[in-house]
């Protein structure tokens, strides 16, 4: 599981999960029909919840997808299966559409979570807070007084 912390890190963590998860794609186990491949199931080895919720609502919003669904086998198996069914597109190439649309959504929270993050840092009103780890720590004493 990826932690948060300040400045984006966590966004950094997740838009690198994703694409992990694109290159991961190519190594997915898929489990389907030969003669119809509008369905399939793949599993995700070394995923959890986050991409998998992620990736099924993704998925649910493209109108190919008539079901999706995920399920983790065993809490302590690191693994996903993703249903996906569509109206007659392949299961695989929704699949990936699904994983780059969630790619740009991330890329884009990541921008403008910089952007605002610049504009705050950039306005007066942190300039007038004087934030700096030097002036911290010489202010120890008159509080002892």
């Amino acid at each position: 599981m990826r932690g948060f912390s300040m400045e984006g890190k966590f966004f950094l963590s997740f838009v690198s999960c994703f694409r992990d998860l694109e290159i991961g794609l190519k190594e997915t186990m898929e489990h389907g029909s030969f003669t119809d491949n509008s369905a399939a199931s793949f599993s995700l080895t070394d995923e959890d919840h986050t991409i998998a919720n992620a990736v099924r609502f993704t998925l649910n919003q493209d109108p190919r997808v008539t079901f999706c669904g995920y399920s983790i086998p065993h809490p302590s198996e690191a693994r996903v299966n993703i249903r996906v069914q569509t109206t007659g597109d392949p299961a695989r190439e929704v699949l990936k559409d699904a994983c780059q649309n969630l790619m740009l959504m991330c890329r884009h929270v990541r921008c403008t979570f910089d952007k605002a993050v610049e504009d705050f840092k950039a306005s007066n009103a942190v300039k007038a807070m004087k934030i700096d780890s030097q002036d911290s720590s010489g202010d120890d004493s008159e509080e002892s007084e």
